[in-house]
């Protein structure tokens, strides 16, 4: 039996990485009592055997409703985590009864029609550029955080794959319109020049629709302050 302080997270994991890097965190879920999942999506990862140029956000869309439907999960915490947050839009649109809360981590929080290049002002020629330089259809990872530990800039780069630019380039299309259930936002104030999240936060900070965090960690706490996203993440759910 669980006891209804149990609860399941579904995490919808960020570009170049897969539901490895989450590794820390699933110790603490389970000595709190909770359930956190984890899967990776479609051609990252242990699935990186799988990529090819026709992966977009639909597939990873496509990919978390799998997980949902064959676990058959319900009363869900999501997490959407950096690209994950464009994920985890499409995903609540989708099967909304299933849907509890959406927790955004550092993550891209877009309206209809918006791909995560519209919406990554600063990142979009960086992007396309690269991967028209690669291979054509991806894009190689991001630098990891300065504050990283070596350790964890060793298990993260040989870990962290090339991404289909598609994943960027394609737009949201919501089905259901706007979402209304309870949404947070958690913005990780230790910020690269670019402030990539900046804009998020700044427009939620003062919505009334939205319960809005901070943590003093880089880009992926998941990472570099598990324990510490740990407490904000009970503490939300709760």
């Amino acid at each position: 039996m669980t006891s209804p302080s149990t609860k399941t997270f579904l995490v919808c994991h960020g570009a170049w990485s897969a539901g490895w890097a989450w590794k820390k965190m699933h110790p603490l879920m389970s000595k709190a009592g909770h359930r956190l999942m984890t899967p990776t999506y479609t051609g990252l990862g242990e699935r990186v055997h799988l990529a090819n140029r026709s992966i977009d956000l639909e597939t990873h869309i496509e990919d978390m409703l799998n997980v949902i439907k064959y676990e058959d999960l319900r009363d869900i915490v999501l997490i959407g985590h950096s690209y994950g947050g464009m994920v985890a839009t499409g995903v609540t649109d989708r099967v909304r009864d299933r849907i509890t809360q959406l927790i955004y981590i550092d993550a891209f929080v877009p309206e209809d029609g918006q791909s995560l290049l519209d919406i990554n002002e600063a990142g979009r020629a960086r992007m396309q550029e690269l991967a028209k330089t690669g291979d054509g259809w991806r894009v190689p990872p991001s630098p990891t955080p300065p504050d990283t530990s070596p350790a964890d800039v060793e298990w993260l780069s040989e870990r962290r794959v090339h991404m289909p630019v598609k994943c960027f380039e394609t737009k949201l299309k919501l089905q259901g319109g706007a979402l209304t259930l309870p949404r947070s936002y958690i913005y990780a104030t230790r910020i690269t020049p670019a402030d990539t999240f900046g804009p998020f936060a700044k427009k939620i900070k003062n919505d009334p629709a939205w319960r809005y965090y901070e943590i003093d960690a880089s880009h992926a706490p998941n990472v570099t302050a598990p324990e510490v996203l740990m407490g904000l993440l009970e503490r939300i759910a709760a």
